[in-house]
């Protein structure tokens, strides 16, 4: 390559004009040309891959917990880039409008050229046809007339001349190429719009108890920028029973097989209870508002008396799953009304306890055939739950608190898992812990998107375009009429579609030339 060469190619690269100005035209071209908009189409799928990966605190907060108990180093570099919280993460923000600026930037230009083209009548027929790529002619008495007339039936766009017809058609393709990227500027709207004027939110509810869809009742809320508490759809249930089935037997033994939560629904205040069997996949909807079942766990429950006598603590307590396929269970119970010491228990939920050769216990089925509960610790001392930090539910204390308490008993010195009815009697006059019965918890997501149904409409009109894009032929067909001979020309405008055409160009010459013998 020659210096000038070199010169050319460098002056190209440079944005138009000089200054500011010109440098904002050349990012704008480069932002709007499709190029970068299938980069961006790329990084907005390829920054979805952590959401589908890890547990986002939306839908799985108490999986975020567990990941943070499990690897806490590792959880706090996820959550400095926001990878527990994909979708509502500052780059993925970022990613979202490139893409909508940079579709809405390719689509208007390309939509009016598409116009124009409607518009512009299929040129003149060649000189030579034979030199176009499927040619044929034949003798024949047709007229300029009859053969646009027989191409219109054809649904051909026809335009005619003095001894020639020009037609074409295929429009359709393109009009599913604008068509596709119209409608995925749809979706990303719509997805705009849901999260603007919907909301989400997780809570954990115990068998027994029930939710009514206020703020306050919500474990984890986040409302659009336009949603107030007055924007939640007035409903209520209570959690009547739940119920999994599990494999018996064989290789797969203890995977579930199905779960469903009976619900007790009040769609309104003062309505009727309703009852309802939520279940995956088949979520409670009341007016728009979708109630997805996610998850479930074991609650089970305690009884806790103090050194007084007195019963300071006595109901459920969720437990995190620790072993998703046994649902051994790690629970924390917090009794800060305990007297005259606060009380704090580490304990482990066995669904199916089964003794082990060196004398422990695990959990050998998911199903709560065998309930018993390990201690494997018991404290005394402040817990700091008046100090008005926030703590985990799931967590005794933090670590400063934690090596201030007093331990009164600490693992093999607990004994034996406690079986229901059964209680630890704490030294010292302390207090007792008894394990009194099993209950279970679910985890729902509660969700309101207003951009569900258009993102619906978008991705279906989407997979319809693309078909169209893919499937149709742009192609063109000419003839001409001199001397009682018709020549007939053709030629696809679609790369790699010739062969296609050969059978269609064929069938056209046999509509032109009825009982004529084609050369």
């Amino acid at each position: 390559m020659t210096v000038s060469e070199l010169e050319r190619e460098r002056e190209q690269r440079r944005p138009a004009g000089a200054g500011p100005l010109g440098w904002l035209r050349w990012g704008w071209r480069t932002l709007t040309s499709m190029k970068t908009a299938l980069i961006l189409l790329f990084l907005f799928a390829l920054a979805s891959i952590p959401g589908s990966l890890l547990p986002q605190r939306g839908v799985e907060p108490e999986r975020v917990a567990q990941f943070y108990q499990q690897n806490p180093a590792l959880a706090e570099l996820y959550d400095r880039f926001q990878l527990f919280d994909v979708f509502s993460s500052v780059w993925f923000a970022a990613i979202y409008l490139l893409l909508f600026t940079s579709l809405v930037g390719c689509i208007i230009p390309r939509t009016a050229a598409y116009l124009r083209e409607l518009r512009r009548k299929p040129p003149a027929a060649p000189r030579n046809l034979s030199r176009l790529p499927h040619h044929a002619s034949f003798a024949s008495d047709l007229t300029v007339e009859e053969a646009a007339r027989r191409l219109r039936k054809l649904r051909f766009r026809v335009h005619a001349g003095d001894g020639w017809v020009a037609a074409e058609k295929g429009y359709l393709r393109e009009t599913g190429n604008l068509l596709f990227h119209i409608a995925l500027l749809g979706l990303l709207a719509a997805v705009g719009v849901g999260s603007v004027y919907g909301y989400r939110g997780n809570v954990l509810v115990v068998e027994g108890d029930g939710f009514a869809n206020t703020v306050a009742a919500y474990d984890r809320y986040m409302p659009g920028a336009r949603v107030n508490a007055e924007s939640l759809e007035p409903f209520a249930f209570e959690l009547s029973d739940f119920q999994a089935t599990y494999q018996v037997g064989g290789r797969n033994s203890g995977q579930e097989l199905d779960y469903s939560a009976h619900l007790k629904v009040n769609d309104s205040p003062g309505a009727p209870a309703r009852d309802y069997a939520l279940k995956v996949n088949e979520p409670l909807v009341v007016n728009g508002t979708q109630t997805y079942l996610i998850g479930h766990g074991y609650a089970p429950v305690f009884r806790v008396t103090d050194g007084k006598g007195q019963v300071a603590f006595e109901g459920p307590v969720p437990c995190l799953i620790e072993d998703k396929p046994t649902l051994t269970s790690g629970c924390v119970v917090k009794v800060p009304d305990a007297e005259p010491s606060q009380l704090g228990f580490l304990l482990r939920f066995l669904p199916t306890s089964t003794p082990l050769k060196d004398g422990g216990h695990a959990s050998s089925f998911p199903g709560a055939v065998v309930p018993e509960v390990q201690v494997l610790g018991a404290f005394s001392g402040d817990l700091g739950l008046r100090s008005g930090t926030p703590q985990s539910v799931y967590e005794l204390a933090p670590p400063e608190i934690l090596k201030k308490l007093q331990p009164l008993v600490m693992g093999e010195a607990a004994g034996d898992p406690l079986a229901v009815g059964k209680a630890l009697e704490l030294p010292d006059g302390a207090g007792r812990l008894e394990f009194t019965g099993v209950k279970e918890w679910i985890t729902l997501q509660i969700a309101y998107d207003p951009g569900r149904l258009p993102a619906l409409l978008a991705a279906a009109t989407a997979t319809i375009a693309i078909v169209f894009s893919l499937t149709i032929r742009r192609r063109r067909v000419w003839v001409r009429i001199k001397d009682g001979t018709a020549d007939v020309g053709g030629l696809t405008r679609t790369e790699g579609s010739a062969a296609g055409f050969a059978e269609e160009f064929d069938d056209i010459v046999k509509q032109l030339a009825g009982d004529k013998d084609v050369r």
